[in-house]
């Protein structure tokens, strides 16, 4: 047999005049395994039979050791440590299925291996058995390219009794990313009481909202509710239950049959219904996904009203083009509801058209497409929005020269509008923010003056309540007095009903937003987006780009 691949190199003299050449078969591994293989299965100069016992299977494999040890570190242990195998021409070998040793003897003779759904975790438990690392992986990378909702847990369970790191981490991982669709299949239901609170009590669990977590506990109980009854009140204190709405409470209160019989649940939850239903200041701990996060920048204004939607990705560094509106629009409101992406209202302006906006569209950064909702019952330029309890509501903005104090919120699972109760004030520009489930109106322009003034929305009672006025008048919450773009920044204390001047910025700007620091303050800040770019005849009717930052889902 002749050498299809060969290096030759021939070296200088020697002190003695002797030439010296080099050469080396690049195949010759391959070509030796090939024929140890061949003699294996010819069962010729086999110097080991394994006799494979599992219950009541049995099948012999003849082989040679030093392949077995080259192999698997096991097996070189086996023969060459001195143990009694290192005498015995047959030696028995349990825990393992004969047509799993015969796919690993397989791997040993030809680094070659073929293995299907069906038995792929079988092969991997044997394969750490012998520590065959390279068969691990590939068993690993294979479990995780079939990873989905029916079989995360079971996968991740797996991982974690043969101590493979990677593959559990990722089941993990998938768990937590999709835990909607996992909490579904039969193998949560069968998960431990201590599993499941492990498991909802995670910070990085991918929920669009808490009801989730609490209609998954519910069915978990329910699947064997004689047994488990007992476990609903550890479960439900490891639900994030401030994070829900007081109607949705209300109604579990009412109508769960699980909630009925448990007096200590029952008050458990009254007791967080009151909190939320009095506003009190309280913490509540929200998820955080492993999801990439964005920062959304919907049309706006240069020269004419935009329909660019743009994305930041704080991770990466850089800007994305996105789905343009369907119709441009600046002095539009944005908002962030189950991972969707809201256009409010705003303005086409442009040198054909100028026409105020009653519109809603819905962005998905799933699909990268926008879908329009259910229209306002007005047009409505420089419009605020907030979520509050699941809904969306638009505030004040203007049609023309009419200046709105009403307020309409939105119900994206009936795609309906509802006028709710109106300001005390008519506002355009108007700064809004959600905290402790009241929604804030801060400053703006009523069509004659520049505001200072604020008031909070009680949904409750359906009313609008004054809160104390700012130090200063700023239209669009914060940037402009009528003479000067403003530099200062203010913050609500809703405890104390203050507002305290707070470190200025370095530049002075207008067209700004509303935040809320929910660590540790918890208050109100009136303060920019970013710095004005031109300045129009009117700035209370300057049109400024909404921003967002959103979770993508």
């Amino acid at each position: 047999m002749y050498a299809t691949e060969c290096q030759a190199e021939v070296t200088p003299s020697h002190s003695n005049g002797n030439r010296q050449f080099h050469y080396s078969l690049a195949d010759h591994t391959n070509q030796a395994f090939q024929i140890m293989n061949e003699l294996r299965l010819g069962q010729q100069l086999c110097d080991v039979t394994l006799r494979v016992k599992y219950h009541e299977l049995q099948a012999d494999f003849v082989a040679h050791k030093i392949v077995l040890a080259s192999s698997s570190p096991v097996f070189r242990a086996m023969f060459t440590n001195g143990l009694k195998e290192c005498g015995m021409e047959t030696v028995p070998i349990e825990g393992i299925h004969p047509k799993v040793m015969e796919r690993l003897l397989e791997f040993a003779y030809t680094a070659s291996i073929s293995v299907g759904e069906k038995c792929v975790i079988h092969v991997m438990n044997g394969a750490v058995m012998y520590q065959m690392d390279s068969v691990v992986k590939a068993c690993c990378d294979f479990l995780i390219l079939q990873l989905d909702p029916s079989n995360a847990i079971g996968i991740a369970s797996f991982a974690e009794q043969i101590g493979c790191q990677e593959l559990h981490a990722k089941a993990r991982e998938y768990i937590y990313m999709n835990f909607g669709e996992v909490s579904k299949q039969e193998e949560f239901f069968n998960l431990s009481r201590c599993q499941l609170v492990n498991l909802i009590s995670r910070d990085d669990l991918n929920v669009r909202c808490e009801s989730e977590v609490f209609h998954a506990c519910i069915n978990w109980v329910k699947y064997d509710c004689e047994s488990r009854r007992p476990y609903i009140q550890a479960l439900l204190k490891a639900v994030r239950c401030h994070s829900l709405t007081p109607n949705f409470l209300q109604l579990q209160l009412q109508r769960c049959e699980i909630l009925r019989g448990d007096t200590r649940c029952q008050d458990y939850l009254a007791q967080i219904f009151q909190d939320l239903t009095l506003h009190k200041l309280t913490t509540p701990q929200g998820r955080s996904p492993n999801v990439p996060q964005f920062i959304y920048v919907a049309g706006g204004y240069f020269r004419q009203s935009l329909s660019f939607l743009e994305a930041y990705n704080p991770m990466e560094g850089e800007w994305l083009s996105l789905a343009s509106l369907e119709m441009p629009r600046s002095g539009l409101a944005g908002c962030v509801l189950g991972g969707l992406f809201y256009a409010v209202g705003g303005r086409n302006n442009a040198p054909d058209c100028n026409e105020d906006s009653n519109a809603m569209d819905c962005y998905n950064p799933m699909n990268n497409q926008w879908s329009p909702c259910a229209p306002m019952s007005v047009p409505r330029n420089r419009v605020g929005s907030g979520v509050l309890d699941g809904q969306i509501y638009a505030v004040g903005g203007s049609h023309g020269c009419l200046h709105h104090n009403s307020v309409e919120r939105y119900d994206p699972e009936k795609d309906e509008w509802q006028l709710v109760a109106p300001m005390k004030t008519r506002r355009i520009g108007v700064g809004v923010a959600v905290l402790n489930r009241l929604l804030y109106a801060v400053g703006g322009f009523d069509g004659t003056n520049r505001l200072n003034s604020a008031e909070c929305y009680y949904p409750e009672t359906d009313e609008w309540r004054s809160i104390a006025s700012m130090n200063v008048v700023r239209s669009g919450a914060g940037g402009y007095d009528g003479n000067t773009f403003l530099d200062s920044v203010e913050c609500y204390d809703p405890a104390q009903d203050t507002w305290t001047e707070v470190t200025r910025m370095m530049s002075g700007r207008s067209g700004v937003g509303v935040a809320i620091t929910m660590e540790p303050c918890r208050k109100i800040h009136c303060g920019s987006i970013f710095p004005e770019k031109q300045k129009d005849e009117n700035p209370d009717l300057q049109r400024g780009n909404c921003i967002f930052s959103t979770n993508c889902k």
